[in-house]
């Protein structure tokens, strides 16, 4: 009987664990919610976050280096797209999405290289220092950008237990879009996928129950046309 009790008791541990997580799966574009993983690439670690700052898995998170399963979606420059989470983020942290243009199709493409360009912050609001917690975000696509297919990485930065007694967890997901209508912006500043994040960053090692009075969201600055 006693090793029952440890084994629930670690098991209900696992399961505290894991329902603090959550994954980005869908994708609303065009006005049409698509069942998960449509054009959202699959991970493969369930819904636990990446914390290796130098890992790849921070592009398009684990078993996402490939978009063959994964369909693309045709979107015009300048509309919105919106990903949705199997439930609500659980985590404080800034929420930051990112654009990378593929050089054939985004389903070939693995992200490598300093491609990057970020077109999205959502970090706290002050006084208080609260932050957005939703199953949602919306994101308007940049009416500049060339034609062509794109990466579209959405990313929760959980900071809720403070580096460095704590490790900050990443939680990514990457979207397959084919933008029609665009310009002929070369948008920047781009980074590497990893390298673009160091455990030096002050929105990296931010400890948010300890005088918060302000943050700046980890990466580049968001481009704008």
């Amino acid at each position: 009987m006693k090793g029952l009790a440890i084994c629930t008791a670690g098991f209900l541990a696992f399961a505290s664990q894991v329902s603090g997580h959550y994954i980005f799966q869908q994708l609303t574009a065009n006005g049409v919610k698509n069942p998960a993983f449509t054009y959202v690439r699959k991970n493969s670690n369930y819904n636990s976050p990446v914390t290796d700052l130098s890992s790849n898995d921070l592009r398009c998170n684990a078993g996402g280096e490939s978009g063959s399963a994964t369909e693309t979606v045709s979107v015009a420059a300048g509309s919105s797209i919106t990903f949705t989470l199997d439930t609500a983020v659980y985590h404080q942290g800034p929420i930051s999405v990112y654009m990378a243009k593929a050089p054939s199709t985004a389903a070939a493409f693995d992200g490598s290289g300093a491609v990057w360009f970020k077109i999205l912050d959502i970090g706290p609001k002050f006084p208080g220092g609260t932050w957005d917690m939703s199953q949602t975000y919306t994101v308007s696509l940049p009416k500049c950008v060339p034609n062509g297919e794109y990466l579209v990485r959405i990313q929760s930065l959980a900071i809720h237990n403070p580096y460095p007694g704590g490790t900050p967890q990443f939680y990514v997901g990457c979207a397959q879009v084919a933008i029609t209508g665009g310009g002929s912006t070369d948008l920047g500043p781009k980074v590497a996928i990893p390298g673009a994040f160091k455990a030096t960053d002050p929105g990296y090692t931010a400890n948010i129950y300890n005088q918060f009075t302000s943050y700046t969201v980890p990466g580049p600055a968001v481009a704008t046309c």
